[in-house]
């Protein structure tokens, strides 16, 4: 396990960095590819890093391999070649990369542990997921476990393992479970964070190297505040 930030230039944090492929440890407010808003994408500073780092010329390649919401914060995976980036597609299409996600959120649930199976459809109207206990209409099966690792003082920190990855998963269906993540009002948090963050961060991954084909397992460390602090 490495929690280690190989760099933190232009405030890019990165966790690893090779031939093939390079994680970062996206901040709230980050977006992981441009979309209407016409901010500057999460991908286009790394390939600034990439230019620095290594006086590439011309234009850089980096492939994008998931997304995370924009108020979430935590582990994003880039391919830096068309290889890996085929490869790293197949791994997350197979499910055949283990993905960790803290959250704090406003209620205790009511087990220490637990497998939620929801079918969820999404609302392209208002950007947002809604829960349901038995299939509707366009909607797709949601699987995550949870397991309650800390209670705070006013919050409670949970781990969170997807079997499935759908839109909004770990917001919808933990905010339909009672338990809100903090300072997530798309979900029902009764508040918002000062800087528009939420309590979910992608806390971890492991995958086998797409083209060594070793281990890799990466920790990404928390955001700094009060609450994230009170976590560790």
């Amino acid at each position: 396990m490495s929690n280690k930030i190989l760099s933190n230039k232009s405030n890019l944090q990165v966790l690893y960095d090779d031939n093939h492929v390079i994680v970062v440890n996206k901040r709230a407010g980050d977006i992981v590819q441009g979309d209407k808003t016409g901010d500057k994408p999460l991908s286009d500073v790394v390939k600034e890093y990439i230019k620095d780092k290594y006086n590439k010329p011309g234009n850089v390649y980096l492939g994008t391999v998931h997304r995370l919401d924009r108020p979430t914060t935590g582990i994003v995976v880039f391919a830096k070649t068309s290889k890996a980036l085929t490869r790293l597609n197949k791994l997350f299409a197979s499910k055949d990369i283990s993905k960790t996600y803290w959250a704090v959120v406003d209620r205790e649930p009511p087990k220490s542990q637990d497998t939620l199976i929801n079918w969820l459809k999404k609302n392209p109207k208002n950007n947002k997921s809604y829960a349901h206990i038995k299939e509707v209409k366009d909607s797709k099966k949601a699987i995550l476990h949870y397991q309650l690792l800390k209670k705070l003082q006013r919050y409670f920190l949970l781990e969170v393992n997807l079997e499935t990855g759908r839109h909004h998963q770990i917001r919808c269906q933990l905010s339909n479970l009672g338990c809100i993540i903090k300072g997530d009002l798309k979900y029902g948090a009764n508040r918002s964070n000062k800087d528009a963050s939420i309590h979910l961060h992608a806390r971890e991954i492991q995958f086998v190297h797409p083209v060594s084909k070793e281990d890799i397992n990466i920790i990404a460390p928390l955001p700094k505040d009060p609450v994230w602090d009170a976590c560790q």
